[in-house]
């Protein structure tokens, strides 16, 4: 699970429990552990410019594309030493900057990701070298995107392009846009009203239960989940050492 741009706090911990609470092994990486930034903005982040310019400017570009992916070498090494979890293929998801991150991930590691989401993404498909609509030619996974209204880091345009990209790939997918604003899922981000509209109109089961639950191999009956931190770690339901990142 690859967090948004507001950084690690227990509001992802508990999506991150929700997830584990259906059969899964969750690994929740604090990818901002090599600046030290420990979410002390919160969600004023993006409503203070100063803050926000820090943010964009010092924070973010730590967990750039390639770091991550370094980062989920290490956490994939953690993974396929746990004796309870089988790990063959998995899932991956992710929240605003973690969106593009997951949809990278399913076209670097091409085979061992079975299902990849992305909630309120930005940055799919940019000019940039990096831009993970590139990599549609080696993703092997079923892809899930659930983009927010009026969101300028994935608009129309973005969209079109990343769709393109999935479908001249031959991969399979579903791109819908939410009637919420971007960081709908979260708990404690300001758009708390659609949050709970999706929810009921869903039955409390989201898109992100029903791609997740095609995936083979990767339930565990022990249902652990595990909040990897750096410094000091912290479980739910395992424990287990704490991955080294890199």
């Amino acid at each position: 699970m690859y967090m948004d741009g507001i950084g690690m706090r227990p509001a992802l911990w508990e999506v991150a429990d929700r997830i584990a609470g259906q059969g899964y092994f969750v690994v929740l990486p604090d990818l901002f552990y090599r600046v030290g930034y420990k979410a002390e903005y919160g969600v004023t982040v993006f409503s203070d410019p100063e803050k926000r310019k820090d943010l964009m400017t010092r924070i973010m570009p730590s967990a750039s594309a390639a770091n991550v992916m370094r980062d989920t070498d290490a956490l994939f090494e953690f993974i396929d030493q746990q004796p309870n979890v089988r790990a063959q293929t998995i899932g991956v998801t992710g929240y605003c900057m973690g969106g593009r991150l997951a949809m990278y991930a399913a076209g670097h590691y091409g085979d061992r990701i079975a299902a990849a989401a992305a909630y309120h993404p930005g940055g799919l498909a940019t000019d940039a070298p990096d831009s993970p609509h590139r990599l549609a030619p080696t993703m092997r996974a079923r892809v899930y995107v659930g983009a927010a209204m009026e969101d300028q880091s994935f608009d129309d345009a973005q969209k079109a392009r990343f769709d393109a990209a999935l479908s001249d790939a031959g991969v399979s997918h579903t791109i819908e846009t939410y009637q919420a604003r971007h960081g709908f899922v979260p708990p404690d981000t300001p758009d708390r009203k659609s949050r709970r509209t999706i929810r009921r109109r869903r039955g409390g089961t989201t898109r992100r239960s029903l791609l997740f639950s095609r995936i083979r191999y990767t339930a565990s009956t022990h249902r652990p989940a595990l909040r990897a931190i750096r410094g000091r770690p912290t479980h739910a339901r395992a424990r287990a050492k704490r991955p080294t990142l890199r």
